[in-house]
């Protein structure tokens, strides 16, 4: 699909948009604590004709000796996810999950990854389809699977990657996560406190204003200036506990105006997984 699509959709805009040929809609919704929540509250209620995409099991390999908490799956296990969606190169694609955005931003980048540009977030999610007077339903869509190619994830950097490129000072890392888990305090999800050195803080819920809803460009664009400053010279690689939230910062910097960064998808969580590599605590 040539036409270029913007990477938010509102709800006002997919409620015009709900019945379109080649639309797909996607629940990404998600509780990192409650990690069958997503599905239960999908059979509960979604959006008119929306799969269901599990974190874990869909947008996650399983986790293995040496990986973060949300490892990428592999090319051939996401075209196979994708083909059970029905997916097709000119599918337009919306993600949204609860409300803050996340979740859907996770198979926002994976998708732009693959060089689909026909994929966007719904702002606010859920909450804000409701607010809006979007109907819910309970039906499993009936959908013809399709035949999706593997291809691999492009933008997606390894930990030795951060390693190499870091201790060359050729990038500017940035984390996603809250303030206080960045400076190694209130820890509760991974078992090191901490970040890595040399990255720099940018919690993800600085991307979002009243209703959970996204900044505007232009106040994204004051908001992650320093860090597009930098990246011109170095550039941006974001980065979260697992890979999750630093999606939501890449979604937020695509709307600023930076263009397509990078991922570390093994993010923090994969980081600790080996002792040799250096921590971090508090405030750079």
């Amino acid at each position: 699909m040539a036409e270029h699509i913007a990477a938010l959709v509102t709800a006002p805009e997919l409620v015009r948009l709900i019945g379109t040929p080649d639309l797909l809609l996607v629940d990404c919704r998600h509780e990192l604590t409650k990690p069958l929540w997503g599905a239960e509250v999908y059979a509960e209620a979604h959006l008119p004709g929306a799969v269901f995409a599990s974190l874990d099991r869909d947008l996650s390999a399983p986790i293995r000796p040496g990986t973060g908490r949300h490892p990428l799956p592999t090319a051939a296990e996401f075209a196979r996810t994708l083909g059970r969606w029905g997916y097709t190169p000119h599918t337009r694609v919306v993600a949204y999950d609860q409300g803050p955005g996340p979740y859907a931003a996770r198979l926002w980048w994976m998708l732009r990854a693959l060089g689909h540009r026909a994929v966007q977030v719904l702002d606010g999610g859920l909450a804000a389809w409701v607010r809006n007077g979007g109907a819910l339903n309970t039906a499993t869509p009936a959908i013809a699977p399709t035949e999706v190619a593997p291809r691999e994830f492009v933008g997606a950097v390894s930990s030795a990657e951060v390693e190499r490129e870091l201790a060359a000072g050729r990038i500017t890392l940035v984390d996603a996560r809250g303030a206080d888990r960045f400076a190694g305090q209130n820890e509760t999800v991974d078992p090191v406190a901490g970040h890595v050195p040399g990255a720099l803080n940018h919690p993800f819920s600085g991307n979002l204003a009243a209703g959970q809803q996204f900044l505007s460009p232009a106040e994204l664009a004051t908001r992650w200036a320093s860090e597009i400053q930098r990246a011109q010279a170095k550039p941006l690689v974001a980065m979260c506990g697992s890979g999750v939230t630093a999606c939501h910062n890449l979604l937020a910097l695509e709307l600023a105006g930076y263009g397509e960064g990078r991922l570390y998808a093994g993010s923090f969580s994969e980081w600790i997984t080996d002792p040799r590599r250096p921590v971090a605590t508090g405030v750079e």
